[in-house]
């Protein structure tokens, strides 16, 4: 029977945990994409706001001594190094730091990584991407702005929402500049932007197919409507060919991706988060150690059951727990 995980319940329990790690990959999962960030709402953040204890959690955990692996002197930090991760593809590092910016939270470009980003980094620095090559783009302006930023070349993504007139596909030709497909979530998903992927991939045998992330349901308003990997679905059964990567939680490549960036030593490393199946199985495969937050999605008694698939090594009641090491 696979090991019960332990509950950070008290203070020596708390310290214990902390004294463990390094570095601490954050969930921030949970953003809507439209622009008021309304149901911002998962292990650290209510809506517009944190929960109880968790501005000074995130301090304390910077404040503690130690060595900050990540940045240099400008940026004072001196305790733990804190990396906050999310599968939203539609929001770029910028404008998750402006909003953490307006909750008053410290953080750092460089430590953000969502599946935009990942993708970005995935294709320069583990593919060596092709300078002279293109990637065509279904998804919105979160993904071109990584892309841009890192130098790549691309193509589609706002360029293509127009709808086709008619049953005309003569102008969707092959084009031997595009070495990859990169598939997120797009809001103006259309057959135009279907039929280029598809005559992309098919075209060409070398071609790279890519998905920031492959959630198939994505929640907004209290209720669910299609994912990325939805949007996915059509391109992946008319190829009959499975992506060459999928860079959100919980597959592996965000954290190869953020091991290799900042040379991590991944036995020192946790993923905190709320979700067993995206958050505490994204550390899983990564190696990683993992803690639930039990402010979420996923409660103490799917972890306590007899059947449990995923289990965390440990779990507390609220990230805000961790202030009171402070007092």
């Amino acid at each position: 029977m696979a090991a019960k995980p332990r509950k950070l319940s008290d203070l020596a329990a708390l310290e214990s945990f902390l004294n463990k790690f390094d570095t601490f990959l954050l969930d921030c999962d949970g953003i809507d994409i439209n622009n008021d960030w309304k149901s911002l709402k998962i292990a650290f953040f209510c809506k517009d706001a944190l929960f109880p204890g968790v501005f000074e959690a995130l301090k304390f955990l910077r404040s503690k001594e130690g060595k900050n692996h990540c940045y240099n002197d400008t940026h004072n930090g001196l305790g733990k190094q804190l990396l906050f991760v999310t599968n939203n593809s539609t929001k770029s590092r910028a404008s998750y730091l402006a909003k953490f910016k307006r909750l008053n939270i410290e953080a750092y470009e460089d430590e953000i990584f969502g599946s935009a980003y990942t993708a970005a980094y995935y294709l320069k620095n583990i593919l060596n991407f092709p300078k002279e090559k293109k990637v065509y783009v279904i998804g919105e302006s979160g993904i071109t702005n990584e892309l841009d930023i890192e130098g790549i070349r691309h193509c589609g993504s706002s360029s293509d929402n127009q709808e086709m007139k008619g049953m005309d596909l003569s102008e969707i030709i092959p084009d031997p500049e595009v070495g990859a497909v990169l598939c997120g979530f797009d809001l103006h998903f259309n057959y135009r932007k279907l039929a280029k992927a598809f005559t992309y991939l098919r075209s060409n045998q070398n071609c790279i197919f890519l998905l920031t992330n492959d959630d198939i349901t994505y929640p907004s308003n209290g209720t669910l409507f299609p994912g990325s990997g939805s949007l996915a679905a059509p391109l992946i059964t008319a190829l009959n060919r499975k992506p060459d990567g999928v860079m959100g939680k919980p597959n592996k490549p965000m954290l190869d991706c953020i091991i290799q960036k900042f040379n991590l030593n991944v036995d020192r490393t946790c993923m905190i988060g709320d979700r067993l199946d995206t958050d505490i199985q994204f550390g899983i495969n990564g190696g990683a150690s993992t803690l639930l937050v039990l402010t979420g999605v996923s409660t103490e008694q799917e972890i306590l059951s007899e059947d449990a698939t995923i289990i965390p090594d440990y779990y507390i009641t609220s990230f805000g727990e961790f202030a009171k090491l402070e007092q």
